[in-house]
């Protein structure tokens, strides 16, 4: 795990990237962010793994990741096909107050924030519309950068507002339609993945055994091993850690729980052991980290 301190949103609450071409930059890890992050896809394809579940991504697919959501994102066939992305990341509070005046769409970004159940995924019906929209913005925002923080934030939540209620205009046709969300497909094969997943996910807090994971999806200790890493491109151990870390991360930022009782309550009862490994996968102990105002976890 990597920490990175780029997105300070507690700074500036808002952080945009248009259009980003990452094809020979493309890094594939776990990751959480302190804000809200959206991502939408303008080329490549590939999939997410958003904690239990497994969703393709394609141009025009969007996601919204919650505040410290864990998830990974993995691209298909680079460098040989380009992907192009543009990626808002926020602090959710402030474009909530910002919405004060549309209590609908206000409503809306709660639910994309907090309600476990919403979809978190779409799909643009019209992505070079939307294409258009951000450039007209972008070209707004390059100008109010000379004229002060306040100029510009004003600017980047009146896009962020633009495009979230294009992001609820595509939810409500979905609904139209008798669609909890856009529909978008999930890769093949993915269904034994994310009972992995879920298993996971009720068990991460708990001495891992893998037999009992096996038994738990019906398959051999090694095909488990040899589905997880095919399916979500790391190994078991790998995404338990992160798992552990990112709740970990969590728990030292938003509660007065004791280091000592996180470390157990995450399955790392051991101490002294989870102060190392947290240290060695965040940069840092718990204790410092506590203390940090903003970060980005990336987990490898």
């Amino acid at each position: 795990m990597k920490l990175m301190n780029y997105l300070n949103l507690n700074v500036h609450p808002v952080q945009l990237s248009f259009f980003k071409d990452r094809t020979n930059s493309f890094e594939e890890v776990f990751h959480a962010h302190q804000g809200m992050e959206l991502l939408v896809v303008h080329e490549g394809t590939g999939f997410v793994v958003i904690e239990q579940q497994i969703v393709e991504l394609q141009p025009g697919t969007i996601i919204c990741f919650r505040p410290f959501q864990l998830h990974r994102i993995r691209i298909h066939n680079l460098p040989q096909d380009r992907y192009i992305r543009s990626l808002f990341v926020l602090e959710p509070v402030v474009l909530e107050a910002a919405l004060s005046a549309f209590p609908a769409l206000r409503d809306f970004l709660r639910k994309l924030w907090k309600e476990p159940l919403v979809p978190q995924a779409f799909r643009s019906d019209d992505l070079s519309a939307l294409e258009a929209m951000f450039r007209s913005y972008r070209l707004r925002l390059d100008a109010a950068k000379d004229r002060g923080p306040e100029r510009l934030l004003e600017e980047q939540l009146l896009f962020l507002t633009a495009f979230v209620h294009q992001l609820r205009t595509d939810s409500d046709k979905a609904a139209f339609s008798q669609s909890d969300s856009v529909p978008l497909p999930t890769p093949k094969n993915s269904s034994t993945a994310e009972r992995m997943l879920a298993w996971i996910e009720a068990h991460y807090m708990e001495p891992f055994k893998l037999d009992e994971l096996a038994s738990a999806v019906h398959l051999t200790p090694n095909h488990v091993s040899a589905t997880f890493h095919q399916s979500i491109g790391s190994t078991i151990t790998e995404y338990l850690t992160a798992r552990r870390i990112r709740q970990a991360c969590w728990l030292l930022r938003t509660t007065d729980m004791s280091v000592q009782d996180i470390g157990e309550s995450v399955g790392l009862g051991n101490f002294s052991y989870f102060c190392q490994l947290f240290k060695k996968h965040v940069g840092f102990t718990p204790y410092k980290f506590k203390g940090m105002s903003a970060y980005t976890i990336f987990i490898e």
